[in-house]
């Protein structure tokens, strides 16, 4: 099945990344892996991160396309990839996921959303560093290490 997604050269955009085992704390055990995947598709296929947080089981990333580029699914599918190579392989995998050969880590989707217009930005940034409180990691989106929160106050300094 086609998913038919909204894309603009050089767009922004907010997205939803999901484990397929939502129990998982896979993202905060390997965080290194996850940072080193990203820095590694960035530099093949560079893209800004605009915010970004990132909790047991799911990410939540607002990212700029360069100009003339709208394959963020790319991006997403090779994070991904190198994530999960470089993990052990202890998931449960089922059958459809055996024929399609995959590790069964991530859901095979994403969510993602057309930045429109300035106050869209910032409700979605602001949505992004509250997460971790929102789902009870912590009781203030500062005290969570894996946000953009952090960058964001000390640019403000």
């Amino acid at each position: 099945m086609q998913y038919r997604r909204y894309r603009i050269a050089g767009g922004t955009y907010f997205f939803t990344v999901n484990l397929a085992d939502r129990s998982s704390s896979l993202l905060v055990e390997h965080i290194d892996l996850l940072r080193y995947a990203m820095r590694e598709v960035k530099s093949r296929h560079p893209f800004t991160i605009d915010a970004i947080v990132i909790l047991p089981d799911h990410i939540h990333a607002i990212w700029t396309l360069s100009v003339n580029d709208v394959d963020y699914s790319k991006r997403w599918m090779l994070i991904k990839s190198i994530f999960s190579r470089n993990i052990p392989k202890t998931e449960l995998i089922n059958d459809s996921r055996i024929k399609k050969r995959e590790r069964g880590i991530w859901q095979r989707r994403f969510w993602e959303h057309t930045i429109r217009d300035e106050f869209d930005w910032l409700q979605h940034v602001d949505y992004i560093h509250n997460n971790p409180v929102k789902h009870g990691w912590v009781k203030q989106a500062i005290d969570w290490p894996y946000s953009s929160l952090h960058s964001y106050l000390k640019a403000a300094q």
